[in-house]
């Protein structure tokens, strides 16, 4: 398929997630967004105020696009990584569910979640981690996993995917192939794992064979250097590993997300160009920069640079969008917040809090 130029570029846009930097869009964001058809979004802590203010935002991002919608997303996973802010649930960690390991109750806390998620009009949840505690000493994962057990892992993870679908929300699993054999954080350095292969596979990669064999809707990728599947590269720029492994190996065809590329385990070691080749050689979907806007608007350019040049290139930008594409149509319908004048309302009558005193043990 040959693509237009003006094609070419909305078809790129769709493989960009960017992040913002306030409770609003600012002039300047307005102005970039008009030019750069980014496909998604991801909302932190800084750009939450109140319930009606965050709608508002969602709303705003959702209007930014005429053609295709935006992946809204925010990683709300319970425990130490939430975003919202009261009213809404702080939820318990996945740690805790695994102390109780009740897939009822896992159930109950990725719906009650997404459902607090889509009042707003954010429609991903870059959640659950699927990675195995399987180091004591790591920094960054600990009690955002289930268990140390992958069965365990498998259990409730599935569990928590199947109510996150069943409230609307794309469930984003995390972070292919496992992060949790680190002992360093890949915000600020980039994670070694020497695991042999047969350990990989019996510990690490268990919980992500059975979230592709159940077509969990996206995966995001670690900045993690696993010498056993790739000596040289991260897997977030390795096409062995997302390639060969994820793709061909396991049969996924869904959307597969970067983590975010202005982490030190990849922005210290890699240049801005080279990461923005590597990741779309090796695979990867969806190139997120969740906070640096002007750095993304490089990126894309240096894309479509190549794309136009490449045929290569532009066959990997194809696949992306059309997995992309595909994913959107049959999930982002429309926008999902509650009407401004009933948000409260209907966030009160959700009333997770016995939910949330159960998995702590109060019920």
């Amino acid at each position: 398929m040959l693509l237009m130029v003006s094609d070419l570029r909305k078809t790129i846009g769709q493989l960009f997630m960017v992040g913002l930097a306030g409770e609003a869009l600012t002039e300047e964001e307005l102005s970039i967004l008009r030019d750069y058809p980014f496909g998604g979004f991801i909302l932190f802590s800084h750009n939450c105020g109140t319930p009606q203010q965050i709608r508002e935002l969602c709303l705003s991002l959702w209007q930014t696009t005429e053609d295709v919608p935006p992946f809204i997303a925010m990683d709300q996973e319970g425990g130490r990584v939430h975003r919202l802010p009261k009213p809404f649930t702080h939820f318990p960690s996945a740690a805790r569910l695994g102390e109780k390991g009740d897939p009822l109750l896992a159930y109950q806390s990725g719906r009650a979640a997404a459902l607090e998620l889509a009042l707003v009009g954010i429609n991903l949840n870059f959640a659950p981690v699927l990675d195995v505690n399987s180091n004591p000493r790591n920094p960054i994962i600990g009690d955002r996993s289930f268990a140390a057990d992958p069965q365990q892992v498998i259990k409730l993870s599935e569990s928590w995917i199947e109510g996150t679908r069943d409230a609307g929300i794309i469930p984003c699993g995390k972070h292919f192939p496992g992060h949790g054999d680190t002992d360093k954080d890949s915000h600020l350095d980039l994670p070694r794992v020497d695991r042999a292969l047969d350990e990989l596979r019996a510990v690490e990669l268990p919980p992500f064979v059975r979230a592709c064999q159940n077509q969990i809707e996206s995966l995001m990728t670690a900045h993690v250097l696993y010498r056993a599947l790739d000596a040289d590269l991260p897997a977030t720029l390795s096409a062995t590993i997302v390639a060969g492994l994820l793709r061909k190996q396991l049969g996924y065809d869904g959307v597969v997300f970067s983590d975010d590329l202005e982490m030190k385990a990849v922005s210290d070691n890699y240049g801005a160009e080279d990461t923005v080749a590597l990741c779309v050689g090796a695979g990867v979907d969806v190139l997120l920069y969740g906070h640096d806007l002007p750095r993304a608007v490089r990126a894309f350019e240096f894309l479509c640079n190549k794309a136009e040049k490449d045929a290569a290139v532009r066959g990997h930008v194809e696949n992306s969008y059309r997995r992309i594409l595909k994913l959107k149509q049959r999930t982002l319908k429309s926008f999902t917040g509650s009407p401004e004048a009933q948000l409260v309302e209907a966030l009160t009558k959700l009333d997770h809090k016995r939910l949330v005193e159960k998995i702590h043990g109060s019920l």
